[in-house]
């Protein structure tokens, strides 16, 4: 839909975003690592396998619980690292960049420690989602989009009168609000599993890291730094 390049939101609170860019640098390192001679096994085991993390697969497609046998818990530790590998250099680089245009500002409202928290958990949450609704329980699952997805309904909620500015179509640049640009985006994603089935995307994913940053968002903010309407204040 779009690409975000630019927001006019400076920081506030911490002189230095840096756990944005550690995850940054730690998703670089895994992308790159992948790239130059990896083997594919390795790469994969650091997927999430929904088939694989249960001795009995216990869902119907898309449905609630039949079945539920037990946990492997050897599996279990996918839930964080499948958040680190990409696919891809467009999948590694799309996700990289919403971080970097969006992450720095959700950082600053939360604090370091308490949104690499946020972060992670958002990223379990989506993996969560896509085991419980993924009608391809056999496909591995990689990427840090639920939590991406995650940090964006954060930032959306806090910083709704924010100017961003966003290739429309990939390369016209536009000025947009956040709250209509990422309110658009979040909208097509809770749309799109019903529209594109059999699809390549994790959109169950997407979905769930949407739903847990809007609820673990509220908790985790710093007091008093941004107010719900996302106007400026002075600390």
């Amino acid at each position: 839909m779009f690409v975000p390049i630019h927001d006019e939101n400076p920081l506030r609170s911490i002189r230095f975003q840096w756990v944005t860019l550690s995850l940054l640098a730690i998703n670089a390192a895994v992308f790159i690592g992948a790239s130059t001679g990896v083997p594919e096994r390795v790469f994969l085991s650091f997927a999430l396998v929904p088939i694989e993390l249960f001795d009995q697969w216990p869902f119907e497609a898309r449905g609630l619980p039949q079945v539920f046998d037990e946990i492997d818990v050897r599996e279990m530790w996918t839930l964080l690292t499948y958040q680190f590998v990409h696919v891809d250099a467009f999948h590694f680089v799309g996700n990289m960049l919403f971080l970097w245009v969006f992450g720095d500002n959700v950082e600053d409202d939360l604090g370091h420690g308490r949104f690499l928290l946020f972060y992670l958990a958002c990223g379990v949450a989506g993996g969560i989602a896509h085991l419980l609704l993924s009608d391809m329980p056999e496909v591995p699952l990689i990427g840090a989009s639920g939590a991406i997805s995650g940090v964006v309904s954060a930032y959306v909620l806090l910083h709704p009168r924010v100017r961003l500015w966003v290739l429309l179509f990939k390369f016209i640049p536009i000025p947009v609000t956040a709250a209509v640009a990422l309110g658009l985006w979040i909208i097509a994603q809770f749309a799109m599993p019903f529209l594109a089935e059999k699809a390549q995307i994790a959109w169950w994913a997407h979905i769930g890291g949407i739903i847990a940053g809007s609820v673990l968002v509220w908790p985790l903010r710093r007091p008093g730094l941004v107010p719900p309407d996302g106007r400026p204040t002075q600390v």
